[in-house]
């Protein structure tokens, strides 16, 4: 005897219909953006397994932004079932959040030293711009490795090793040109000119107005640099403007390009400006009077390395450049150079191995100052290349 069908004939072909319609429906949608078969055919792939599980689970369509795996998660538990809703919203926020930058822990401002005092004796201003001048100096080995007359203020958990940094730094001058590339990862940063001077500023402290920012500092080294008969490339982009967040990923592609288009370049000046305020916030100026010649910005140099993770093998013989032009310009100049500043950020520094962050005064500086500055470590460093290449 035959076993009736527990639906009509009729009614199960209209079944069935449906549910093919559906899957024809559920693959267009799937393949939609699919421009060849082969793409299509991968998409499907993808699809399916998560098609199945939400099928089996009953949820099928999808009402809010959960993945399967988070539905099957939450049904396993009545009270996270029940507070789906909240769950979904949550899980939404967490999904919405902006990601970071790909090289975003270098977007970090380089932090001031350990501790440093200002000489008893007030230091006179090139330029009376009306900000009060101090002249920073370590006042105590403690928290600094000291390397000869050169104190570094380290981020790194392990210990500087002495010896190797008075060994050879790898980078060098060489017959090809050209050989140095000076940029501005936050070309903006600008300083205080004389009152009265007509200024228009994009912000705290950072103007457009390559007269007033460190571009300035960076059209003084290259001439310096020049002078020497050294080839220089300035890249005078604003790299910070309009947008100041991924400036240095947007640096580091300029960097990438000079360095295709002239593998000559062996060193790379990445030039800044730091910001200073007491302890009340209120700005002031670092200066170094070089007798003869007047009054000086005072520098920091700032040498990135592994320790945040990203991948960069050679940190130690950038160090190794920072700790000789430091060793070289304090013999000449005591008052010039601040604390070297060692740092887990890498300042996109990975892309050669001389390479250089160079904090140029501060905002509070007159730019005569931080010009003058600047002229001063082209001549001392372009010193330490040459007998460094003899």
């Amino acid at each position: 005897m035959r076993k009736k069908p527990i639906l009509p004939a009729g009614l199960l072909r209209r079944l069935e219909a449906g549910v093919l319609g559906l899957a024809v429906l559920w693959a267009a949608a799937v393949t939609a953006g699919s421009d060849t078969a082969a793409a299509a055919l991968s998409a499907l792939r993808e699809a399916l397994p998560m098609g199945a599980l939400r099928w089996e689970m009953g949820d099928l369509w999808t009402r809010d932004q959960l993945s399967p795996a988070a539905v099957l998660a939450i049904s396993q538990a009545p009270l996270l079932l029940s507070a789906r809703a909240e769950v979904a919203e949550l899980w939404q926020s967490a999904e919405t959040a902006p990601p970071a930058a790909a090289d975003e822990e270098t977007e970090e401002a380089a932090p001031t030293p350990v501790e440093e005092s200002s000489l008893d004796a007030p230091p006179p201003a090139a330029v009376d711009n009306g900000v009060p001048a101090r002249t920073l100096v370590p006042n105590d080995p403690s928290g600094y490795t000291v390397f000869g007359r050169c104190y570094i203020s380290s981020s790194r958990d392990q210990e500087l090793p002495l010896t190797a940094l008075g060994e050879p730094f790898a980078a060098e001058l060489t017959a090809e040109e050209p050989q140095i590339l000076i940029l501005h990862t936050h070309g903006s940063e600008a300083y205080t000119p004389a009152p009265g001077t007509e200024v228009v500023w994009s912000g705290d402290y950072r103007t457009t107005d390559t007269r007033y920012n460190v571009v300035k500092v960076g059209d003084e080294m290259a001439a310096v640099f020049g002078e020497a008969g050294i080839s220089v490339l300035h890249d005078r982009t604003l790299y910070d403007y309009p947008s100041y967040s991924g400036a240095y990923d947007r640096a580091l592609a300029a960097i990438q390009s000079y360095l295709t288009q002239y593998p000559s370049i062996r060193f790379i000046l990445d030039v800044h400006r730091d910001a200073i305020e007491d302890s009340q916030g209120s700005q002031y100026k670092v200066v170094s009077p070089i007798e003869g010649v007047g009054t000086s910005a005072q520098m920091t140099l700032v040498v990135g390395s592994d320790g945040s993770g990203l991948t960069h093998p050679d940190w130690m013989e950038n160090l190794r450049l920072a700790v000789a032009l430091q060793q070289d310009i304090l013999t000449e100049y005591p008052t010039l150079m601040r604390p070297l500043l060692l740092r887990n950020s890498r300042y996109n520094q990975h892309a050669t191995t001389g390479s250089l962050l160079v904090e140029v005064g501060a905002a509070g500086n007159a730019p005569e100052e931080a010009a003058l500055a600047g002229r001063l470590f082209a001549q001392r460093m372009t010193e330490v290349l040459r007998a460094q290449s003899k």
